[in-house]
């Protein structure tokens, strides 16, 4: 895709963010958009679970919004290869308005650069010096640039004597020709003869003349190619070292050359120290995909994205203040993202986003398929934990209902059951990563929090995993530089949950539920929402204070 939309949730991504992103981006395609589903981090064992068991791939990973320089409009190469003409390459420019032609190998791979300063100049060496460089043209390149047919030898291998206009007598010739040159002649019979004799490699005969048996008869005898070019003397003369290969004049050494995932303000910097006219990109095949100019980068485009289930910079993708922000649905409180025009703002008291997407699906008139009904029933099982948190509300009720009905799931307690297993499992799973496993950052007062939930039964939590798991926080606190690390262990069987707290904040969590500090955390019968219980309640702690 071109210029895709990317519809992507928040980061240490759950089952919400993760079935809204897939759900709506495929709502999105069925309105004629090219949007991508895209995730922020690895999968929960309970969002793997429900991915496997209703077909879909993992989102694609994005990891940031920064534009690079696939996102550019890109000026289009003109690939030559390394054995092509100065004339053609010249034409080439000419037609295209190119002031630079990448020079690449058999398999598109770069090889070098030439410019138009690099022919103009190597050119006038090459006047300089007084013809073709030894063993660097191929005679297939000399014929088709005087556009010369071949009458005596065959055009294989390379020109290896110098350039001579035999314009003085033939008694003089032998001052000036030398064997293995190349000697332009007219019609003069004597003067081609006497060039046969002095050893020349190649006769070119100018004037489009037709050339006598005695001469092709020595021609032969000699060794010596013959061609007949159909322009004047002087033109030949002129036309000759444009024969040159590419290869002879390029530059390869000391390129400056970019990838296409290099982020465009790092090549900025590049450009303003090197100060090039453009500058070859290629891929990860160092094939080349296009040249780029500071131009470019003034006319840049930024990455187009749609925020589900977040609206908070902290929670969002890295680079997001540099994308264009077009829509946003979510069912948290409002946050610090901003955007440069009015946008799409779908934000409700729901229990889940991927409520919101059901309902968006009924305004446009479509029905979801099967399977992506199955991932939104999942995701609002998921966030109001069976209908029980005090997120949930009816509109949750009735889109896991009717989504569950599309899907063919019947019975949707046992299905609730099913996801709670699967996001209970603690297999294989490390301290670190399960306190990363849905973590978000918030925003109180002059410091920032982190707090993470885990949905398990208490009993699957030993005393040693506990003590891990306290010290990830504490770790967590010091790397970041959070005031407060706190981690929500749900019970969803139970209704309630266990809260444990880390860094210099720490007694905040005890205070908002008015509760002794202790390594066991607090016991909290009955919360079981992040966002509308934990969060609200240390915000008014904070404010008391």
């Amino acid at each position: 895709m071109k210029d895709p939309l990317y519809v992507v949730g928040h980061r240490n991504p759950d089952t919400d963010s993760i079935a809204s992103a897939i759900a709506y981006a495929e709502l999105k395609r069925r309105l004629g958009h090219e949007a991508v589903p895209c995730r922020l981090g690895d999968l929960n064992p309970e969002t793997a679970h429900v991915l496997k068991t209703f077909g879909f791939p993992e989102p694609l990973l994005l990891e940031t919004v920064r534009p690079r320089v696939e996102d550019l409009d890109l000026d289009p190469p003109i690939p030559v290869s390394p054995e092509c003409s100065l004339k053609v390459a010249w034409n080439l420019m000419k037609r295209h308005g190119a002031k630079t032609l990448p020079v690449v190998d058999d398999h598109e791979r770069l090889l070098g650069v030439a410019t138009l300063s690099d022919l103009t100049e190597r050119y006038m060496d090459s006047l300089d010096a007084g013809g073709l460089a030894a063993g660097q043209t191929p005679w297939t390149n000399l014929a088709e640039t005087l556009t010369a047919r071949v009458e005596v030898g065959d055009l294989s291998g390379r020109v290896e004597g110098k350039v001579v206009v035999a314009a003085m007598t033939p008694d003089r010739m032998g001052e000036f020709v030398e064997p293995r040159d190349l000697v332009l002649v007219g019609n003069r019979r004597e003067n081609q003869l006497r060039a046969l004799e002095l050893g020349a490699s190649c006769l070119v005969v100018t004037g489009g003349g037709d050339v006598e048996p005695e001469v092709r008869s020595a021609a032969e005898a000699a060794g010596c190619r013959v061609l007949v070019a159909p322009c004047d003397t002087f033109t030949a003369a002129r036309l000759v070292n444009l024969s040159l290969p590419v290869r002879h004049v390029m530059t390869s050494r000391e390129l400056v050359v970019f990838d296409l995932d290099d982020f465009v303000d790092d090549i900025r910097d590049a450009m303003l120290r090197t100060r090039y006219r453009s500058y070859p990109v290629v891929d990860s095949r160092n094939r080349v995909q296009g040249f780029v100019a500071r131009y470019h980068l003034i006319s840049r485009k930024r990455k187009k994205v749609v925020l589900v289930d977040h609206n908070e910079r902290a929670q969002s993708v890295p680079g997001i203040e540099e994308a264009e922000v077009l829509e946003i649905l979510d069912h948290h409180r409002v946050g610090d993202i901003q955007t440069g025009s009015p946008i799409l703002f779908r934000n409700e008291p729901l229990g889940s986003t991927a409520t919101l997407v059901c309902s968006l699906y009924e305004e446009n008139g479509l029905r979801p398929t099967g399977p992506v009904a199955g991932l939104l029933c999942a995701a609002v099982l998921s966030d109001t934990l069976r209908f029980k948190s005090p997120t949930s509300t009816p509109l949750d009720r009735m889109a896991a209902e009717r989504m569950g009905e599309m899907a063919g799931i019947r019975d949707l307690d046992a299905f609730a059951a099913e996801l709670f297993r699967a996001a209970s499992s603690l297999e294989g799973k490390k301290p670190e990563d399960l306190l990363q496993q849905d973590l978000k950052e918030y925003a109180l007062g002059d410091w920032s929090a982190a707090v993470g939930q885990l949905v398990v039964a208490e009993s699957a939590l030993s005393p040693s995993l506990r003590e891990e798991l306290a010290r990830a926080m504490e770790d967590l606190c010091g790397r970041r530089g959070y005031g407060l690390v706190a981690l929500m262990l749900t019970d969803p069987l139970d209704e309630s949950s266990r809260v444990l707290a880390a860094g210099e904040q720490r007694d905040l969590l005890f205070r908002a539920f008015g509760q002794t500090p202790s390594p066991e955390g607090v016991r909290l019968p009955g919360v079981m929402s992040r966002k509308k219980q934990l969060l609200p309640a240390l915000v008014r702690a904070l404010e008391e204070e």
